[in-house]
């Protein structure tokens, strides 16, 4: 089983989070920012990763240290579940479509991180989420589990549609890149990622 759980408290947050990369889509998610409990529920279903996280963070000041060590804490899960990467696809894509929203979305579980972020979001709230943390999120992400991450709007106005739909089209891009590809070799022909 490819699982991992992470506890992180800090002074800012206190996150428990349990993963398994070879579930069925089930969650229990309460971060205290509900736009982005609506956004990791979508992940874990499109992924079909088993996700748990219960968050108690400093929202009092705002969202931004919740959703960031968050963020950290779901790369970290990812990095320890896929252990060596042997035996994994590495790369995932996803051209996926939200109402007039469209996402790209490709990864490459490289084990170097980089985060090409070009979303254009009209708003700067969705409800009380300030939505140049979706940014954040992903880039703390890929600081956890090193990969590349390319996430591209082609189309879109509504910005709850096209966050939603960056999330979803992650998901689907991950669930193909960590799947198995039925060999027992690390995916790099250096021999390791």
């Amino acid at each position: 089983m490819r699982t991992c759980e992470v506890n992180r408290k800090t002074a800012e947050t206190d996150i428990q989070l349990s993963l398994n990369l070879d579930g069925t889509g089930k969650s229990s998610v309460d971060t205290g920012c509900g736009f982005l409990d609506h956004m990791l529920t979508l992940f874990a279903a499109h992924g079909k990763f088993d996700l748990t996280v219960k968050c108690a963070g400093d929202t009092q000041v705002d969202d931004h240290h919740s959703v960031e060590d968050i963020g950290i804490c779901l790369g970290t899960a990812f990095r320890e579940a896929l252990g060596d990467k042997r035996g994994i696809t590495r790369y995932g894509s996803m051209l996926l479509p939200m109402d007039e929203a469209l996402i790209l979305c490709a990864s490459d579980i490289s084990g170097r991180s980089c985060l090409v972020f070009d979303l254009d979001i009209p708003s700067e709230k969705i409800g009380t989420f300030d939505t140049e943390l979706v940014e954040e999120f992903f880039l703390a992400f890929v600081r956890n589990c090193p990969m590349s991450l390319h996430v591209k709007q082609l189309a879109g106005r509504n910005s709850h549609h096209i966050v939603e739909g960056a999330f979803k089209a992650a998901a689907r891009a991950l669930k193909t890149a960590a799947a198995a590809d039925g060999s027992d070799e690390i995916p790099s022909t250096k021999g390791v990622l």
